[in-house]
């Protein structure tokens, strides 16, 4: 498939594949997340996003929740730390419709008060299903506790104090000072013709010239190792063990990528999951994760168990991130890993949702679309020294930090 790569006067970087599917994949990728407000504003990028479906300059609320649906498509939006996307899925000739949505959505917002209201309850009402949750809330305060006082720490849904201070004049400005053309990337995956992309993106978001404040995002400060402990009440123990790691732009990322999936990727036969899982009957689940942000990174293992076996699993854990640190990995296994990985990869990338979105945040963060061949090379150049320096940078217990829900 063709990728194209082109920019419209107002600074709009534009991505397209064309595919032989009739079903289209367009998204809007900001350059705006829960990193980017204020301390006051915690939410706020969230809180936006939902609020961009309530109204525009042109299209009511019930205009824009039927706009595609009523033909079949899909409409939808996230907040990430430092991204808010917004995206659909449609027929390739309702893209046009889509592209005309998403236009207005993202720069002509109006916030109606009364729709800013509810959408407010329904926001409180999504923080506190979460908090019954703990095998997810226990990565938000691990990582608040890894990026201790900095914007990257906090959650992206915000709090019930934070969201109550936040109203339609901080949403409008929160979108004048991150929502404009140049910190935005139009993604494309459909079956259609490069001149008629072009000549959709110009009609819907040629006219949009907005310009925003220079953005500044500060690095979290060094942090203090903790081990912690917290009575949740909970029927089963919720344990994260894990450190800082590489920042998107770092060369070693993709090796510690590579290293995190061996650990506890997806996959049945991952080592954890075999020593834990299989071998003693420990975990339902345990899994390895490893977020990179644009200066900052950050490297989780996960498990949940009886509350009697936490300490025992934390020690094989540990014993097997130690092997890792003192012996390299052998040629066979190493080929082996890679293997997986590539094989995960390029299965994942069959998606036509995925190419769209992966596309769109790689041209917003490093300005390029790689192609898989150009990702398995980096992949096949690894070397297991390589893995085993990684290793004892991000692995080496003394670095690492302890957070368990009892």
């Amino acid at each position: 498939m063709d990728t194209t790569i082109f920019t419209l006067p107002s600074g709009l970087r534009i991505v397209h594949r064309h595919s032989r599917s009739d079903v289209a994949y367009c998204g809007l990728t900001i350059n705006a997340g829960t990193r980017d407000e204020t301390y006051e504003e915690h939410g706020i990028a969230h809180f936006t996003e939902h609020t961009l479906f309530k109204g525009t300059q042109k299209h009511s609320a019930h205009f824009i929740n039927n706009r595609l649906e009523s033909v079949g498509g899909e409409l939808n939006a996230f907040t990430t730390k430092e991204e808010t996307v917004i995206h659909a899925t449609i027929l390739k000739h309702d893209l046009d419709k889509a592209l005309g949505l998403i236009a207005q959505m993202a720069f002509a917002p109006t916030f109606p008060e009364k729709e800013v209201c509810k959408e407010r309850v329904v926001i409180l009402d999504e923080i506190n299903a979460y908090k019954d949750n703990p095998s997810e809330q226990i990565f938000d305060d691990f990582e608040e506790r890894l990026f201790s006082g900095a914007a990257i720490g906090r959650t992206i849904l915000g709090n019930t104090v934070s969201l109550q201070h936040i109203g339609v004049p901080q949403l409008r400005n929160f979108v004048a000072r991150h929502y404009h053309p140049q910190n935005m990337v139009l993604s494309i995956v459909g079956k259609c013709r490069l001149p008629r992309v072009e000549q959709l993106a110009n009609k819907h978001f040629g006219a949009f010239h907005l310009q925003g404040t220079s953005q500044s995002r500060l690095a979290p400060e060094p942090y203090a190792l903790f081990h912690e402990t917290i009575d949740r009440n909970t029927f089963q123990a919720h344990c994260i063990i894990g450190t800082r790691a590489y920042a998107l732009h770092d060369s070693r990322r993709i090796g510690l990528a590579l290293l995190c999936n061996y650990l506890g990727g997806p996959a049945s036969n991952s080592l954890l999951n075999t020593i834990l899982r299989e071998k003693y009957g420990l975990v339902y689940t345990i899994e390895s994760n490893y977020s990179s942000y644009s200066d900052c990174g950050a490297l989780s293992i996960y498990f949940g168990t009886d509350k009697e076996q936490v300490d025992k699993c934390r020690d094989l854990v540990i014993k097997e991130l130690e092997k890792l640190c003192k012996e390299a990995v052998s040629a066979l296994q190493l080929q082996r890993i890679k293997k997986q990985l590539l094989g995960q990869l390029a299965i994942a990338g069959d998606n036509s949702e995925a190419q769209m979105l992966n596309q769109g945040k790689s041209l917003l963060v490093f300005n390029k679309v790689e192609t898989r061949k150009q990702i398995a090379e980096k992949i096949e150049t690894i070397t297991a020294q390589q893995l085993q320096d990684i290793a004892q940078e991000v692995f080496a217990p003394k670095q690492l930090s302890c957070l368990i829900y009892i």
